[in-house]
């Protein structure tokens, strides 16, 4: 099966094993070999460092940290937003396989799946969180000793081996309009630290106004301000005696929280700063000599699997990273993959891969904007700015480009000419000297992973919880789920907004799978003409759909062609679907449709008032997407829900 599908995708890409089982720790080193190792990390920011060579930055502790370590120019989140990356970092498994891809949803662990510090306290670590989780799932209470603001290696058992992770969130997305004040790190900032709005560098993307300026400058200071905090960690440890015992990690969890960086795919978005630093009694471990480079690609899928490797514990077979350092380190990596699914309550799903100087992206919803509403973002001044200067019509270039109504099904960057990731070279591949080989390459690759993997994103969300009820999606796609991925990836493959081939795809709405069902109905909504109305007439019947979202779909179709009549009370139905997934897939759908929802506003007030009260992120995803209808309508929105 697994043969026939790769040829499947390499005659695609022309056109356009089971996981074992957990593995015991092994018998770890003994106690004088095993290094204390240090995660300090923060939150949302690309390598705007100086050791980066951003001239922009003003990051003196970790330029010194780069300076006595090896700083990686190629290490990248396999997501673009923190749950999904932090699910894959403490598992050592792609969120795509465990289902975790999907924003503030809590799923059950697989059998035989365990956070990778449960083997080192095995192994005879002492491992403390300070504080932040967010993992998609319970934390198995065997996972910390402490997980706290509090926790700290302090309280370890003497001379006991610690690993310990800091999480810095003073760089996160919503501390650049937070006033000032709700940040203490900022205090220790000296005048000459803080950086000049009118001097900014700005990004091709974003328009040139005082309000953007002021963003960007914050995102700077920020860091400056983590920076501090980063020495303070590196202070403690010299305060312990502890810094030539201890190999320190330093990186981000993705990209900064500004427009196309965060929840984008664009390298803006994934690649990460990250620095390591090893003392001389661990030196043979590094990769490279104090102050040195590495090109290795790495990715957080790798982070988990390398951790035990450093400290001597065998690395369980069901960890799908490569390690990069230690005895266990493995062949280095070709390919990094990465994923962007649902983020509160915008739907998209999109995939990439990078070898580094090439980055492909598969974007799977292509009828759907390139930024589309998040209530938690628009609050941002640099999207309230997007927002205003394209309804003004003074965008131009890249900045006009990120606020279209659709975007490309395949995107390809050459990362080296193009870092901004402006020039999309799969529009024409013929024109650029061996570009259609690579393309190929990359998108063999992408498809490859999604079949060893069996990514759960090609389900629509709904649909995953209902084939995992009783077990985990990972659980699932092992079962029945490996033997259908292909033909779901295949009709998943097929949306690209084109008309044409659309009459030949008529047969995925009867097919028995409902995941076939509803890419096969993605495909006719993401068409960017009108269709003729003999085949829209060939669609309706999956208006009848025994899957929600395959009706939804087709509703959002007919409704596009003028056939709201029959589309929009299929769409208000939903609204009070029992399944909270299913709830809030009509609401997102109810607010794509713009001024056509206007029928059913006493449907969405109706539903808001049923909601108040209502606690848990679905609910509240469920007001946001209502929200954004009333937005939509020109109307007050009264959902309640502003973060």
């Amino acid at each position: 099966m697994r043969t026939q599908f790769r040829i499947v995708l390499i005659a695609l890409a022309a056109s356009v094993p089971a996981a074992c089982p957990a593995a015991e720790p092994g018998a770890a080193a003994s106690a004088k070999d095993r290094p204390n190792i240090l995660w300090i990390t923060c939150e949302d920011l690309s390598p705007v460092l100086g050791c980066y060579g951003d001239r922009q930055a003003v990051t003196p502790n970790l330029d010194r940290l780069a300076a006595q370590g090896v700083r990686y120019t190629h290490a990248y989140a396999n997501a673009s937003v923190c749950s999904p990356a932090r699910s894959t970092l403490i598992t050592g498994i792609y969120a795509t396989s465990l289902g975790t891809q999907h924003l503030r949803s809590v799923l059950p662990l697989p059998e035989g799946v365990r956070p990778f510090p449960v083997y080192l306290r095995q192994a005879g670590y002492y491992c403390t969180n300070n504080a932040k989780e967010d993992y998609q799932f319970k934390t198995p209470p065997e996972t910390w000793d402490e997980s706290s603001r509090k926790a700290h290696w302090r309280k370890r058992k003497p001379g006991q081996p610690f690993f310990s992770v800091f999480n810095l969130m003073t760089t996160h997305q919503s501390r650049i309009r937070f006033d000032e004040k709700r940040i203490p790190a900022m205090a220790r900032l000296k005048p000459n630290q803080r950086h000049d709005p009118a001097k900014m560098v700005l990004p091709p993307y974003y328009p040139d106004t005082p309000l953007v300026r002021r963003d960007v400058a914050r995102v700077y200071d920020l860091a400056t301000a983590m920076d501090y905090q980063v020495g303070d960690f590196l202070q403690q440890l010299e305060d312990d005696g502890l810094a030539d015992d201890t190999i320190v990690f330093f990186y981000a969890d993705h990209g900064t929280g500004m427009p196309r960086h965060k929840r984008f795919l664009h390298d803006s978005g994934i690649h990460v700063p990250l620095v390591i630093r090893f003392p001389e009694k661990y030196k043979h471990l590094a990769p490279a000599a104090p102050g040195s480079t590495t090109d290795r690609l790495v990715s957080f899928v790798d982070f988990a699997p390398t951790v035990l490797s450093l400290a001597g514990v065998k690395v369980p077979k069901i960890m799908q990273g490569v390690v990069f350092l230690g005895p266990q380190a493995g062949k280095p990596r070709e390919y990094v993959f990465a994923y962007r699914d649902r983020v509160d309550e915008v739907y998209e799903m999109s995939r990439a891969v990078t070898d580094g100087r090439y980055l492909l992206i598969a974007n799977f919803m292509p009828h759907r904007p390139r930024m589309q509403k998040s209530t938690f973002s628009e609050i941002t001044n640099t999207r309230k700015e997007l927002r205003r200067v394209a309804a003004e019509g003074k965008l131009a270039g890249a900045a006009k480009e990120l606020m279209s109504d659709s975007k490309p099904n395949v995107e390809l960057y050459d990362l080296r000419k193009d870092p901004h990731n402006i020039h999309n070279l799969a529009v024409d591949c013929d024109r650029y000297s061996g570009t259609g080989v690579l393309f190929r390459g990359l998108w063999r690759e992408l498809g490859s992973w999604y079949d060893r993997t069996l990514d759960t994103g090609f389900l629509p969300e709904a649909e995953m919880f209902r084939r995992a009820q009783g077990t985990s999606p990972y659980s699932a796609m092992r079962g029945s789920g490996e033997k259908s991925i292909m033909k779901i990836v295949i009709a998943a493959t097929g949306v690209n907004g084109r008309a044409r081939g659309l009459p030949q795809r008529l047969k995925l709405l009867r097919d028995d799978d409902a995941a076939v069902r509803y890419w096969g109905a993605v495909g006719f909504l993401a068409a960017r003409e009108t269709l003729p109305e003999s085949l829209v007439d060939k669609v309706a019947p999956a208006l009848q759909d025994d899957c929600p979202e395959v009706r939804f779909t087709v509703a959002e179709f007919l409704c596009k062609h003028g056939r709201d009549k029959e589309g929009l009370p299929v769409l208000v139905e939903g609204l009070g679907q029992e399944d909270i997934h299913s709830r809030l897939y009509a609401a997102i759908t109810l607010a794509a449709l713009g001024e056509k929802a206007r029928p059913a506003l006493p449907q969405v007030r109706k539903a808001l008032k049923d909601l108040d009260g209502v606690k848990g992120d679905y609910p509240m995803f469920v007001r946001w997407a209502l929200g954004h209808v009333l937005e939509n309508l020109g109307l007050p929105n009264t959902s309640g829900a502003m973060p």
